[in-house]
């Protein structure tokens, strides 16, 4: 049996939004039982709430964008991701933008942040997604399937890329010990020079910089990697922050060349059947 839990203490952070190129202060703060990640935008009269929990999700267009009663967040895939991994069911996350900070482009920060909060345990039982059929989500040569698995969470991702700097890169991963921590929360994020202007044209990665993201162009990495394969590092980093919107699943999801659009739409699958079964 697993017992919900939250924070310790209050932690905070300030930054740039990776896609506003806003600065934003954050603040992760102890939440009762049953009350989720919160999302608390300071920013705006009567601090209202987004709960992050997939039937949120409205866009998945380079980020995870998270919805309710009109007021949005976004970018929220990679602190979801550290939250996941820690192991907190409820936490109020207060922000004075509609950005969460990039930091350096990971889940490191916010896992570390996490670590110096603390966790303690609560009075109530978790109620986990216990994967027990398989859940399969399409699109073309993509795809994402959920099979049942003992126990925790375990990722197998491949991503395929032409270009020769990237190619074919395979990562099976176990979501338990120290391994997130060392293995995929410093995985970062990863864009193609070409594209970068087009990005800010349409109003994203306004606040991307070689210090937050992984640049290569058609002949060489613009800056050293932490990892060989830290792409498909960091679209595990990112799978398992969007997973987390259905709650904490315990199963084996295999993905092939998967982004936050099949990632949540199996959310959303996943929440759907959870609720329905325990209504």
């Amino acid at each position: 049996m697993s017992f919900q839990t939250t924070i310790a203490r209050r932690v905070d952070y300030d930054g740039v939004g990776l896609h506003s190129g806003v600065m934003v202060h954050l603040s992760l703060m102890p939440a009762p039982v049953d009350a989720g990640i919160v999302f608390v935008r300071r920013d705006l009269a009567g601090g209202p709430r987004i709960r992050a929990a997939a039937p949120h999700v409205t866009s998945t267009v380079r980020a995870t964008t998270l919805a309710e009663g009109g007021v949005r967040v976004f970018t929220v895939e990679h602190l979801m991701s550290a939250l996941a991994a820690f192991g907190i069911d409820n936490c109020f996350v207060e922000m004075d933008a509609e950005e969460p900070p990039v930091a350096d482009g990971s889940a490191l920060v916010f896992f570390t942040l996490l670590k110096e909060a603390g966790k303690v345990q609560q009075e109530k039982e978790r109620r986990e997604i216990i994967i027990d059929r398989v859940y399969r989500i399409d699109d073309g040569d993509r795809f994402l399937i959920a099979v049942p698995y003992g126990e925790g969470l375990r990722v197998s991702f491949t991503s395929l890329n032409e270009h020769a700097l990237v190619g074919t890169q395979y990562r099976d991963f176990i979501l338990r010990g120290d391994a997130y921590e060392k293995e995929i929360a410093p995985a970062r994020t990863i864009a193609y020079e070409g594209e970068v202007d087009a990005l800010k044209k349409a109003g994203l990665g306004l606040g991307g910089t070689l210090e937050n993201v992984i640049v290569y162009n058609d002949e060489r990495w613009l800056n050293a990697l932490r990892f060989p394969d830290e792409l498909v590092r960091h679209k595990i980093l990112d799978l398992i922050g969007d997973i987390r919107l259905a709650g904490f699943v315990r199963g084996h999801i295999i993905a092939v060349k998967s982004g936050h659009a099949l990632n949540t739409q199996l959310a959303k699958a996943l929440y759907a059947a959870f609720e329905s079964s325990a209504g």
